[in-house]
């Protein structure tokens, strides 16, 4: 059982990424392999939009975004987490959500069965976070999951930190890690 967690948080120190470890450490607890992906810290170069995608082997785009593909079609489980910029994901989880557009161009889906989604927020946004996330998981990157399938957890963390200190937080994020893997093992 693989766990991948695609994060788009420019802080690798910062609370999205402080949560999503909490998520994958009782993921691997339970016995799950899991992997996290920082977004901000390879090369990832936006879409380009030529839209003749289907007719490329591979992305034209050279950079790291080819082999997050890879690793991001092959996992059972995935964590979405983004911090909120400016009332929606980060920048860099667009980029990641755009890049997708080769895979669907070439039929190609993420075999993830279960989806974890991590929103953190300083003030507004969460709601459109959350239905950014859901929309890129209803799309055709991802096969079907069921609503049961998807978990979900979001707080606010305004200053580099707070998620530390934020209990309520810390035990959603943790308990995701625990559904992601009870849901892929039925």
């Amino acid at each position: 059982m693989y766990i991948l967690a695609i994060v788009g948080s420019s802080r690798p120190d910062g609370n999205t990424n402080y949560l999503v470890e909490q998520a994958l450490q009782e993921a691997t607890k339970l016995g799950a392999k899991t992997e996290k992906i920082i977004l901000s810290e390879h090369r990832l170069s936006p879409c380009l939009a030529h839209m003749n995608c289907s007719e490329y082997d591979s992305c034209v785009q050279q950079d790291d975004g080819i082999w997050m593909l890879d690793k991001f079609r092959e996992a059972d489980g995935i964590i979405l987490a983004t911090p909120v910029y400016y009332y929606d994901v980060s920048a860099w989880m667009k980029i990641f959500i755009d890049r997708n557009y080769f895979l669907r161009q070439h039929g190609k889906k993420c075999q993830a069965r279960a989806v974890g989604i991590i929103v953190v927020a300083g003030g507004a946004g969460i709601e459109e976070t959350v239905k950014t996330l859901n929309r890129f998981v209803n799309s055709s990157s991802f096969n079907n999951i069921a609503g049961n399938k998807r978990f979900v957890v979001t707080g606010y963390a305004g200053e580099p930190g707070d998620a530390k200190s934020n209990q309520q937080l810390l035990r959603e994020a943790r308990e995701l890690g625990r559904q992601l893997v009870a849901s892929l093992k039925e």
